[in-house]
């Protein structure tokens, strides 16, 4: 029989002081993708849920599209089928956050900033348990891939090792867990934050060569065999993320997809001539684990109109919304607030209401009903100080959950002290509150948001046993 951990709903306050010190978020200098990092309404104090009987077998791949506020139908219980897993993102069971980790490199980051490493920012079971009591009950592991960046391309044990450790912490705190590679065989993680490069580091952490080196994307593909044949079966990890933010229009500096397409096509610029490669690995020792998919263009949904569907009856396509930067990445001192005009990613100056996340939404599924496979967005989030800031998550969430698309905060913070500095990057860190200059938990509207849309979640994986 399935065991289904009951959540405990607490009041921010004592959560606060739960929590103590969790308060960080990459510093700029680890930004991910164009992205900085992530980390929503009223709260009282809640009772645990009842978990729902089981869920019906099927359910249409196109669903009606319901209230925002309607809760979600009986879940699925876990078991051991291979459909369990795909039935979570079809039917919108999962919300969660990100938590971040690459390697610590001394001569940047200095010895105490991201810990002593070999990865940081360190995080603790007590972080991760602390997600979960939020109400979280999935979280996306963005980390570095257990490969050599640089030939000749080999597993990285401490890598796999650590990534090991953290997957059963997860199932630990009662986590699903989906497992997303930054870097790997021919990509750093210096390749996300390449604005960077000449700031904070140099061209020699700069490696990008898994687009025009084919031993390098064989490595990639070698490193997916590995990893899914590490995890296959493991309670928690519902899902392998080929590539975080996959970049290499950025790299070739092409912004439209069309053109990019017919410029690139075929060679190794082009994602849709070797994601299935990755795919092929995986499947030839994992049948059943789902597969997340990204468009180009750091995952934009813009992407996904050249992005090659793959046959694969467990692929997923996964998307990063904090559409338009101008709000989302706004400093301290800009104060654009929501709703409110703002400049979109396209360069036009439009109002920005609910009625964008509406239109955001039904493209998305609208791209899923084409496809016929699940959507969610694993990268979502704003920085703390954005003037009306759980006005614009609640509706983007609102928008997410009409279609039922799962989805994921960037971040959840890592209790690191030397992160919870002014020198430290706070900006996504949503538990410090809206003043930029306040480095510690405080109730706030943007943290009650999240709270409440994570309060749907009604399903968990199975307790490990003692």
């Amino acid at each position: 029989m399935a065991h289904h951990r009951r959540i405990h709903w607490l009041p921010i306050a004592l959560v606060v002081s739960l929590l103590g010190g969790l308060v960080s978020c990459h510093p700029a200098r680890s930004t991910p993708g164009r992205v900085l990092s992530a980390t929503r309404t009223p709260t009282a104090t809640r009772t645990a849920r009842p978990v729902p009987p089981t869920l019906s077998s099927t359910r249409p791949w196109t669903p009606t599209p319901r209230s925002a506020e309607a809760t979600h139908g009986p879940p699925p219980s876990p078991t051991a089928t291979p459909n369990f897993a795909m039935r979570l993102w079809q039917e919108g069971q999962v919300r969660g956050a990100n938590v971040y980790q690459r390697r610590v490199y001394p001569e940047l980051d200095g010895t105490t900033f991201y810990g002593p490493g070999p990865f940081g920012p360190p995080y603790t079971q007590a972080d991760l348990d602390a997600l979960a009591a939020q109400g979280a009950n999935w979280v996306v592991l963005s980390v570095m891939g257990p490969y050599t960046v640089t030939p000749p391309y080999r597993p990285d044990e401490q890598a796999l090792e650590h990534l090991a450790r953290w997957v059963d912490r997860a199932w630990r705190a009662g986590l699903f867990v989906s497992l997303a590679i930054r870097a790997g065989p021919g990509r750093s993680e210096f390749s996300i934050l390449r604005e960077g490069v000449g700031d904070w580091f140099g061209p020699e952490y700069l490696h990008e060569e898994v687009w025009t080196d084919p031993r390098a994307r064989r490595a990639w593909a070698a490193m997916w065999r590995l990893i899914a044949q590490r995890f296959r079966g493991h309670p928690a990890v519902i899902g392998y993320e080929l590539m975080v933010e996959p970049n290499a229009n950025d790299i070739v500096g092409v912004d439209d997809p069309q053109a990019f397409q017919r410029r690139y096509q075929g060679t190794g610029y082009d994602w849709n001539a070797w994601y299935p490669e990755l795919i092929a690995a995986i499947r030839s020792v994992d049948p059943d684990t789902p597969i997340l998919v990204s468009p180009l263009g750091y995952a934009s949904p813009r992407w996904l109109a050249v992005l090659h569907p793959h046959p694969d009856p467990h692929v997923v396509y996964s998307v990063h919304l904090y559409a338009p930067h101008a709000y989302t990445h706004q400093g301290p001192d800009e104060h654009l607030p929501y709703p409110g005009w703002v400049e979109d990613d396209t360069g036009e100056r439009r109002w920005l209401d609910a009625t964008y996340f509406q239109a955001e939404a039904r493209a998305l599924q609208a791209f899923r009903a084409r496809v016929r496979r699940p959507v969610v967005v694993t990268e979502t989030g704003l920085v703390r100080w954005a003037p009306g800031a759980a006005a614009f998550m609640q509706d983007r969430l609102r928008a997410l959950e009409t279609y039922g698309l799962p989805y994921a905060i960037w971040l959840w913070p890592a209790s690191w002290p030397p992160l919870r500095t002014p020198d430290g990057d706070h900006a996504f860190n949503f538990l410090l509150g809206p003043d930029p200059n306040h480095f510690t938990p405080t109730p706030n509207a943007l943290w009650q948001t999240y709270q409440s849309f994570w309060a749907r979640n009604r399903l968990r994986p199975p307790t490990p046993q003692p």
